[in-house]
Formats: structure tokens, sequence, C-alpha cells
């Protein structure tokens, strides 16, 4: 079916898909950019399990990193072992399952690791997971 144009209509452009299309692409870059795993922005060396299952996400989930010279960090960011128990108190007045995996490198003191392992211990944190890499085997 041929239309048919008058001489008169110039062919225009039209700029309001145009436009839809900029502001999804804008959309999408933004929340693509926003989505990023703030778990993995410190780096650890996590020792291998053969047993290692893939971790899955879950929103009550505290992760504690432990760094090689023994340095405790929470959601990545450094504290101190008094901020790390005050803020694991006010999680779990929040949420009383609260989940906690500790991430810490494989050369990190044996002693950081347990007397972390002890004081979630002491203070009632029931369900603890330790991470690992999965050796592939």
């Amino acid at each position: 079916m041929r239309i048919k144009l008058d001489d008169d209509e110039p062919v225009e452009v039209q700029m309001a898909p145009l436009i839809d299309c900029v502001f999804l692409l804008l959309i999408f870059f933004l929340v693509a950019s926003t989505l990023k795993d703030s778990t993995r922005q410190l780096r650890l060396d996590l020792p291998s399990a053969t047993a290692a299952s893939a971790s899955t996400g879950q929103s009550h989930l505290l992760v504690i990193s432990i760094d090689r010279q023994g340095r405790i960090y929470l959601a990545d960011q450094p504290v101190t072992s008094q901020e790390l128990w005050k803020q694991i108190e006010l999680k779990r007045e929040r949420t009383p399952d609260l989940q906690v995996r500790i991430d810490a490198d494989r050369l990190t003191p044996y002693h950081a690791v347990i007397s972390v392992l002890s004081e979630l211990q002491l203070r009632g944190v029931e369900n603890v997971n330790l991470q690992t890499r999965n050796s592939g085997g």
C-alpha cells in the first residue's frame, strides 16, 4: 500500500521514540554500574577445599573479612573489635537468625580466626560459615 504524501508535508524524524530509547539506555547503565559485588572489594586469597559449595546470596548474611595481618573488616570497611561486636549486636536485635560468613585469607594467623569465632559463639550467633574456594576436585 502506498501512502501519498503531499508536497506540503515535510518528512520529519520522530523524536519521542528516540528520547525513550536514550532514557532506557541511561537507566540500564545506571543500574548496571551500581550492581557490583561489594564483598569482593577486599582481595583475599581464600583457602581451598574439595567440598566447597557455591555461596548463595542471602539478605541476612553478614560478611566478616580477615586479611593476612589479622585486620578485621565488616562489609569491606576496616573495624576494630569493639566496633565489630557493636554492629553484630545491633544486627542481631533486628535479625535474630543472622548468618555470618567469615572470609579469611589463607595466610591469616590462626588465632585471629579463632578469636572471631569464639566471640561470635559468646554472643549467641549460631549460623557461621567459613568461606573457601573450590579446589576443583
